[in-house]
């Protein structure tokens, strides 16, 4: 199937729908046979490293328990170095670059700026001109999000939408993607000034959930800003989200403040707690 074909399809299925059912499919009790054998199918198609999961397959009561998995302790090791800001995810760096003009790039040939990523001109004008990175995150991955900085969180902001798939057909095709799907942000003050971490949603990711509140994505409800009357404390890699189901994530810093390291490049693999650049 050609992209362009993938993509006729796509806009002719219910996603979010679609989106919804495969959600209740992933969290259904099903008989722990049944289940079992759905994981080691899909760990196997897609080539998961089952020897990192915190538990073996007999572990996770429903597929959805296996897709969050924790890893073992010491899998992820966080880069201690003071000056490091660490990958939030493991993935594939898809771009990476600084925002002139408040633009970042989607694709060749596609860009978007900040405010429509954040859905707040006002929120985004600190990240004008800032380093950013799109981090993509394959089935195979592991789906926790960590904070890439110390600090606190300050807030989130919701920001409900469609649910286009997030594969290289859609990045290329669909303008301004990250803009347009589902998204929960984070924002956290750190030593680097103000980070904002944008979860964004896709085709089958059923639900974004916050671990350092109760909110969850996709239940419903509208839009929703909310920002912390005191700071919520939180140590370099400290767990930020989980995808219910796969997706992408987008980094944005304050102008000359952090600086990518030499090795971030466009398809490069990146995990969980490894440095990707440093801050000044």
């Amino acid at each position: 199937m050609t992209d362009e074909s993938f993509m006729q399809l796509m806009r002719l299925l219910p996603r979010s729908a679609l989106s919804h059912a495969v959600g209740h499919a992933t969290r259904f009790p099903a008989p722990a046979w049944l289940h079992q054998a759905v994981i080691r199918r899909f760990a196997a198609h897609f080539q998961v490293n089952l020897e990192e999961a915190e538990h073996p397959v007999e572990g996770y009561p429903t597929f959805l328990d296996f897709f969050t998995r924790r890893l073992k302790p010491g899998m992820r090791p966080v880069d201690a170095a003071p000056d490091a800001v660490v990958s939030p995810v493991d993935g594939c760096v898809s771009q990476f670059g600084y925002a002139l003009s408040g633009q970042l790039v989607q694709a060749k040939g596609i860009t978007y700026t900040a405010a429509q990523l954040l859905g707040d001109a006002e929120a985004a004008a600190p990240f004008e001109g800032g380093a950013w990175a799109t981090i993509y995150l394959a089935p195979r991955d592991y789906h926790r999000i960590h904070s890439p900085l110390g600090g606190e969180v300050e807030g989130f902001s919701y920001i409900p939408g469609q649910f286009w798939p997030v594969n290289a057909a859609s990045v290329n095709l669909v303008d301004a993607l990250f803009c347009v799907n589902e998204r929960l942000v984070t924002y956290l003050k750190t030593p680097a000034g103000r980070v904002a971490v944008v979860k964004v949603g896709a085709t089958n990711v059923s639900r974004i959930r916050a671990l350092y509140d109760d909110f969850v994505t996709h239940t419903g409800q509208p839009g929703k800003k909310h920002a912390y009357e005191k700071g919520i404390p939180l140590e370099k890699g400290a767990e930020l989200g989980v995808f219910e189901m796969g997706s992408t994530v987008v980094l944005l810093f304050e102008m000359d403040r952090v600086r990518w390291d030499a090795r971030i490049q466009p398809d490069v693999v990146v995990r969980m707690g490894q440095r990707v650049g440093t801050w000044a």
